[in-house]
C-alpha cells in the first residue's frame, strides 16, 4: 500500500524480484520506494512484503551528517517486512519496515537512495474472499471420492499409530 500523501502520485503495486530504491517524490513530502531506474512512480507494498537491502538500512539521525564514522541512523540490519502501523489515526503515516532486530521505522524515515529487494510477497486470499485454507477445503470436500480417501488415509495412520504406541508399552512390560 502507499502512505496517504502518495495518493497524488502514480504507482504501482510491487512484484517479487522488484528493486527498490527509497525515494522522495515530486509533488509529496513523503519519501517511499521507487523501482530502480523509474524515480516518478512509486511502488505500493502490501502488509507482509518481506525486503532484503543492499546494506543495513538507514534512517534519518541529526548527527548522521557531522558524525559519519558515528553511524547514527544506522537500523544495524537487512531484512525487513512491511507493515502498517498507528492504523486509528487519520491523517498519519502508517507504511513502516519491521526489521529482523525488532526495530520498526516508517517508510518516510529512511534515508533517499537505499537498494533493497522484493523477496516475498504476501500470501493472498482467494478471489471471493475466503481465506486460502477454506478453499482448499472446500475443493478437496467437493469431491466425494477424495474426501472418503482422505477419512480413509487418517484412518489408517490411526491405526497405525495405534500400533507402534501399544508395540512400544508392551516392550516396556516385559
Amino acid at each position: 500500500m502507499c502512505d496517504y500523501s502518495l495518493h497524488a502520485i502514480q504507482s504501482r503495486p510491487a512484484r517479487t524480484g522488484d528493486v527498490l530504491v527509497t525515494s522522495e517524490f515530486a509533488l509529496s513530502l513523503t519519501r517511499g520506494f521507487s523501482a530502480d531506474g523509474t524515480p516518478e512512480m512509486a511502488v505500493c507494498l502490501l502488509p507482509g512484503t518481506e525486503l532484503a537491502f543492499s546494506q543495513d538500512a538507514e534512517c534519518d539521525h541529526p548527527f548522521a551528517k557531522l558524525f559519519p564514522a558515528m553511524r547514527f541512523g544506522s537500523i544495524g540490519a537487512r531484512l525487513a517486512r512491511f507493515r502498517q502501523i498507528n492504523q486509528g489515526l487519520t491523517n498519519t503515516h502508517r507504511d513502516a519496515l519491521e526489521f529482523a532486530n525488532g526495530r520498526v521505522v516508517l517508510l518516510t524515515k529512511l534515508r533517499p537512495g537505499q537498494r533493497a529487494k522484493v523477496l516475498q510477497l504476501p500470501a493472498q486470499a482467494d478471489p471471493d474472499k475466503k481465506p486460502l485454507e477454506t478453499a482448499l477445503i472446500d475443493v478437496v470436500l467437493s469431491d466425494a471420492g477424495a474426501a472418503a480417501s482422505f477419512g480413509a488415509r487418517q484412518a489408517r495412520r490411526s491405526a497405525g499409530v495405534r500400533q507402534a504406541i501399544e508395540g512400544a508399552t508392551a516392550g516396556e512390560r516385559k
